[in-house]
């Protein structure tokens, strides 16, 4: 555990690229298989399950340190962070612990089977011999609130380093269904395994947001348009006869999409498609909340299949007859997806139809009516583009239409986390209904940090009530909320549930009165959802 605090210290305390690899590298050079594996775990967003409740924590670290809770708990709204806090209250430690980071996670998993009254002499057993910097760590594997500010690839480029071994390749043995509880540091990175090229998908090509006037670009006969989907990016793969279905998160999906599976009949051997998995009912797509409700699915019911069928919407051709053609021009491609879509000839695989235009005028036409098709915007692509690797710039632009907006008065403020622990930073928002004001969304994001200074100070002014964290504040600020999509809710006192909401605009010229209305917003439902 030692080892592992001073590699969380060090990845927090810089944001230079070269040392958080530098560090990643130097800890799987010499910590043991057992918390190397683990730490690939966690890096990789296979954190093991809450065990404990996060109230009995408190409870604990409370008595532990001999304050009372109340004041425990306005500790926690000060600095934002329970771990943190729970890591500052503590009395020092009483003795020290070599435990290794895998031996405590191995306890923190046996909780799941005990008692509340074992749960506490354990975690304050443990607490009583960590330092500071081990029990934050150590409280952070129990609540699962990781934030490292290192992703899975640059982990794989720390874990390339490590074990000179390619990172493409480590990329891909990290892909699918494992845990630490289910291999070993040599089975998941060091073991060649032949299998391993079967399943494995490409890096996928990801495209900017179009920064550049059109007129700027070449000819727009040099460019292909699509819609742009509102969906799960993914590769279908079959070869050998098996079929494999992959996220753009490195996920492998065969078994969550099983309407997907008459692919493995038609589709010829060697092909990887990629695409769009997008729910889609009675020839048209729906929503991303839709798709929300299979997403954390590992078995679905018929039911889910029957009310949120999915299909896979094809734009490229990765590979044909077992070969990669990435480098092969964008139109050749195409050609050849075209040929395979119509020739498998099953209602879960579909082709990203082409936007037919002639000018820019006429494609500017079509992406302002893109929601009429339920369609995010439009996706540029140069008919000569290869498939490269990642995000570039030039041959491939995403080109989305301007949010929905709404103007709303904030009710409701909290305390953010973190950096903005001291701030108010996180808001809920009401249209008015007749002479009342209603909640129907809540948004952290979109101000600077001086706006969120500014607003800190009015809700600390204006507070008419307290509600643990929150805060009720006087309806006198009104901001306008972007948002990507709506629909009707039943969850929600408003009636419906926004898609992507965070603030565009604090609007100082408008008084609260001139904020919009709950009509306001089912005319946008009724447009839009």
């Amino acid at each position: 555990m030692k080892r592992f605090a001073a590699l969380v210290q060090a990845l927090d305390e810089t944001t230079k690229t070269n040392a958080k690899v530098s560090a990643l590298a130097t800890y799987f050079m010499t910590a043991p298989d057992r918390d190397k594996l683990w730490t690939i775990a966690l890096l990789s967003h296979r954190r093991p399950r809450r065990t404990i409740k996060t109230s009995l924590m408190r409870e604990w670290a409370a008595e532990l340190a001999e304050v009372p809770l109340w004041l425990f708990e306005e500790s926690y709204h000060v600095v934002g962070d329970l771990a943190e806090t729970i890591a500052l209250v503590l009395p020092k430690p009483s003795r020290e612990s070599d435990t290794s980071l895998a031996d405590w996670l191995a306890l923190i998993q046996s909780w799941r089977e005990k008692e509340d009254v074992v749960k506490k002499e354990e975690i304050c057993h443990a607490w009583t011999s960590l330092n500071h910097r081990e029990r934050f760590v150590f409280n952070k594997l129990i609540t699962g609130g990781f934030r490292l500010g290192v992703s899975q690839k640059l982990m794989t480029r720390a874990l390339a380093k490590a074990t000179e071994i390619d990172e493409s390749i480590l990329a891909h043995r990290l892909m699918g269904d494992w845990s630490p509880q289910s291999t070993t540091f040599e089975e998941l990175i060091l073991s060649e395994n032949p299998a391993d090229a079967l399943s494995k998908p490409y890096p996928f090509y990801l495209a900017y947001a179009l920064d550049a006037s059109l007129e700027s670009l070449d000819p727009p006969g040099d460019w292909q348009a699509e819609r742009k989907w509102d969906g799960i990016r993914g590769q279908v793969i079959k070869r050998a006869g098996s079929l494999f279905i992959w996220s753009r998160g490195e996920e492998l999906m065969t078994d969550r999409f099983p309407e997907l599976h008459a692919m493995a009949e038609t589709l010829p051997d060697g092909v990887v498609v990629d695409g769009e998995l997008l729910p889609y009912k009675e020839g048209r797509p729906m929503t991303f909340q839709h798709l929300q409700t299979r997403i954390g699915r590992k078995k679905v019911t018929k039911t889910i299949l029957e009310k949120v069928p999915v299909v896979l919407v094809a734009y490229d051709l990765l590979e044909y007859g077992g070969a990669d053609i990435r480098a092969k021009p964008l139109s050749e491609r195409r050609s050849l997806l075209e040929d395979i879509v119509k020739k498998a000839n099953v209602p879960s695989l579909l082709i990203s139809e082409l936007v037919p235009f002639g000018n820019w005028g006429v494609l500017t036409q079509e992406r302002e009516n893109s929601r009429e098709h339920a369609s995010e915007g439009i996706m540029l692509k140069r008919k000569d583009s290869p498939y490269l690797v990642g995000r570039k710039r030039g041959a491939w632009w995403k080109w989305k239409i301007d949010p929905l907006v709404i103007d709303a008065v904030m009710i409701y403020a909290q305390q953010g986390h973190g950096r903005r622990a001291n701030l108010f930073t996180d808001y809920t928002f009401a249209v008015w209904s007749g002479d009342q004001l209603v909640p129907f969304a809540k948004a952290y994001s979109g101000l600077t940090d001086a706006e969120f200074q500014e607003i800190t100070t009015f809700v600390r002014r204006n507070t008419l009530d307290r509600f643990g964290p929150v805060r009720s504040v006087k309806p006198h600020l009104v901001f306008e909320i972007a948002f990507e999509g709506i629909q009707a809710s039943k969850r929600h006192k408003s009636g419906v549930a926004l898609r992507f909401p965070r603030m565009s605009r604090w609007r100082k010229d408008k008084h609260p009165k001139e904020a919009n209305t709950l009509e306001d917003l089912n005319a946008i439902l009724a447009l839009y959802g």
